[in-house]
């Protein structure tokens, strides 16, 4: 039963909840306001609207938009340096996860001294203590898929070392507010709705059979599970289906406070090997493609029967009996998303690197692994690799 739950972040939730970021108490007064390098939230109105919504709250405004998906140490540390710079005390996050996580570690990194990798851990990197304070954050999701808008880490890759790591942990990094507005995610395309769905349902069923389970988790996981199941392939099918937007985004944040009140397994760590060697793999697409195989090999190991079984039954095969009944609701769920036949070589991905990959996953996001619900070998990790290949 015993369990540790700290969550300081402010939520506003809801459709039209955009509207009232102005009434806020704000944590600064010049904010960063950090988006992606594409063109969504200039072309559906977001940005204007955040930035409207700013300048009514007397807050002066920056723009850096260089963050790419699986965002990049180089463009992380040059957001953290135009953050100090230009004097700004805090910072605004709009956009998906990778946003909001590049935001959280420009956040940490912008007052401290020497490189990034200071304070960051994996095979390479220093992990030594933050010298001076964190800037305070403001994370704005234009998507459901991370729930990083209520949890404090983020996620950072270095091309130099292919290392894709999740970094930060302090209470600090914890955004001030959150803000989560259905109607900011009715032009997200149907394949990047999909694939970020399945990234939040992964952060609960991980959760949910991880060696860290507790009744707050369990709590926090099947509705998230539950809200995937039911209501993401009307959201994929139909963009403008805004009560499954927002039902799916409930699930997202819900699988934010997993990661909070828990931890994600191995898969998270698997998934992060494969997009720091091929940097142009969507997150939620690589853990899609190694999903049937991963959670198969736990099934295999009879180690969470009742785990998988509830599962299943809350994906929405409410008459599972069998662990691989939640194999099956997973693989009709991928079906409905239309994301049932991705590809490892559709992006560069060979079956020569399965070993490489489970030797990474392991020394760059090794705690994960501490978190499986039993352990798993090298050989085990690359095997799941090679039988996921296509």
């Amino acid at each position: 039963m015993a369990y540790q739950f700290f969550n300081p972040t402010r939520v506003l939730f809801g459709a039209g909840q955009l509207n009232h970021l102005h009434e806020q108490t704000m944590p600064g007064k010049k904010a960063m306001v950090v988006i992606s390098n594409g063109k969504s939230t200039l072309e559906n109105g977001a940005l204007d609207r955040t930035l409207e919504q700013l300048s009514m709250a007397g807050v002066e405004t920056i723009l850096f938009d260089k963050v790419s998906a699986n965002p990049l140490k180089s463009v992380v540390e040059e957001g953290a340096h135009f953050a100090k710079d230009n004097g700004c005390d805090f910072i605004v996050a709009l956009g998906g996860g990778s946003v909001m996580d590049a935001a959280k570690i420009m956040a940490m990194y912008a007052l401290q001294p020497g490189d990034l990798w200071d304070y960051v851990a994996g095979s390479t990197g220093k992990m030594q203590p933050l010298v001076n304070p964190v800037l305070p954050v403001i994370a704005i999701t234009t998507t459901a898929g991370t729930g990083s808008e209520v949890d404090q880490w983020g996620v950072v890759t270095n091309p130099d070392t292919n290392e894709k790591i999740g970094c930060g942990g302090q209470d600090s990094l914890f955004p001030v507010l959150a803000i989560v507005d259905s109607e900011l995610m009715l032009t997200v395309p149907p394949k990047f709705t999909a694939y970020q769905g399945f990234d939040a349902l992964f952060h609960s069923t991980e959760g949910y059979i991880s060696a860290v389970t507790s009744p707050m988790g369990d709590m926090v996981q099947l509705a998230a599970i539950e809200n995937i199941g039911k209501y993401l392939a009307r959201a994929v099918k139909d963009g403008n289906d805004l009560e499954a937007r927002e039902q799916v985004a409930f699930a997202n944040t819900m699988s934010g406070y997993s990661m909070v009140v828990g931890a994600c397994t191995s898969e998270h760590a698997m998934e992060h090997a494969m997009s720091a060697y091929h940097q142009n793999l969507p997150h939620g697409a690589g853990l899609i493609m190694i999903s049937k195989e991963y959670y198969t090999h736990f099934i295999n190991k009879h180690c969470c029967d009742e785990r998988f079984i509830r599962m299943a039954q809350a994906l929405g095969k409410t008459d599972a009996k069998e662990p691989m009944d939640f194999i099956t609701a997973l693989v009709e769920l991928q079906k409905a998303c239309d994301v049932a036949d991705l590809k490892m070589s559709d992006y560069g991905i060979q079956k020569e690197e399965c070993m490489t990959l489970a030797k990474n996953a392991r020394a760059t996001m090794g705690g994960l692994f501490h978190a499986d619900p039993v352990p798993m070998s090298d050989e085990e990790c690359a095997s799941i690799y090679e039988k996921s290949f296509r």
